[in-house]
């Protein structure tokens, strides 16, 4: 019998292209999201790509009742937590909201498991755990100070999963710190579907490519980086959700982080060159003053993962926007299509 994964956040962008990973894999999945930031439509294209049933549960993570009974009533034996607030910009405007949403939602998800004896835990962390780095690429070894309530909500609830995992020696727990997702699924049929204006680079480029939006900002020129825009190392969402079933499938004792990135960096006036060639047409943009807290390059050390969990990114920059362009032109409205 196949084992059975709980999903939180799973019709989310990252969690949606896990699922259709997982159940490609032969897991079953309980998907649990409150479609706060995301579309039921996710749910019927898993469903439609991996041509597999997925069990939906439409709860809140703060509702520990609705949780609970997400337990009672399957197998679950892992778990892959993503539900969670996530914009930098709202986080530092609306800081007690995601220190709310996103810790309690993880105290009720950690004792829920525990009471129900589930011991297995993947959580989606991030590379904004780093804050500034001190050397890139950066390593899991490097000092964390994030220095926003998003990336302070990632690192609280990472060193909770630390304790917990020190307290009870039953945990095994993967946290992964992501770099920059971007792509959609080659299908075309599922992507990333930010409401109102994006908060990453490449569906802004994409909307902007497809006349959604007028022009992109660029946030500074002036970076110590070889054409002055910021460098971030950008991943393939696939290969972010290949590096999900490692993490599942290499879990052990204990809590352990790993960077999630390919390594190498591509500057945003690159991204809308490549996008550019792909298009066909050109992306205007302007340049504005840099936004506080932004850094000039980030890139992951991805080489813990590369080893202990034998994982690796492989899909290229063109990929990613082959495949992020795919998805826009064929979903100009994204989930919205009514």
């Amino acid at each position: 019998m196949s084992q059975t994964i709980l999903v939180t956040g799973g019709s989310g962008y990252i969690g949606s292209h896990t699922t259709i990973a997982l159940l490609e894999k032969g897991f079953e999945v309980v998907i649990a999201d409150n479609l706060s930031n995301s579309s039921i439509k996710a749910v019927q294209a898993i469903k439609t790509i991996t041509n597999k049933p997925v069990s939906f549960e439409q709860i809140d993570l703060l509702d520990k009742q609705a949780l609970d009974q997400i337990f009672d009533n399957y197998p679950i034996e892992s778990v892959i937590h993503f539900a969670g607030l996530k914009a930098v910009g709202e986080s530092v405007e609306d800081p007690l909201r995601y220190y709310n949403t996103n810790l309690v939602s993880t105290l009720n998800l950690l004792d829920s498991m525990q009471a129900h004896n589930v011991w297995n835990l993947v959580f989606s962390s991030s590379a904004t755990v780093y804050g500034i780095p001190e050397t890139v690429p950066i390593p899991e070894t490097a000092k964390t100070s994030a220095i926003n309530p998003y990336g302070q909500t990632k690192l609280m609830i990472e060193n909770i999963c630390r304790d917990v995992a020190a307290s009870e020696k039953k945990w095994n727990i993967n946290l992964l710190r992501y770099f920059n997702p971007a792509g959609a699924h080659s299908s075309g049929q599922i992507g990333e579907d930010p409401t109102g204006i994006p908060n990453n680079l490449l569906p802004y480029v994409m909307q902007v490519a497809i006349g959604e939006l007028k022009e992109l900002s660029i946030f500074g020129d002036d970076w110590d980086t070889p054409d002055g825009t910021g460098v971030r190392d950008y991943i393939h969402v696939e290969d972010l959700a290949l590096g999900h079933l490692a993490a599942l499938e290499n879990l052990k004792n204990g809590a352990h982080e790993y960077n999630l990135g390919t390594g190498s960096g591509a500057s945003v006036l690159e991204i809308v060159k490549t996008a550019e060639e792909v298009v066909g047409k050109a992306i205007p943009y302007k340049i504005t003053k840099r936004r506080p807290g932004d850094i000039a390059t980030s890139l992951a050390d991805p080489s813990k993962a590369n080893n202990e969990l034998s994982w690796r990114a492989d899909r290229n920059l063109k990929s990613m926007i082959i495949d992020a362009w795919k998805w826009q032109s064929e979903n100009p409205k994204g989930f919205n299509t009514d």
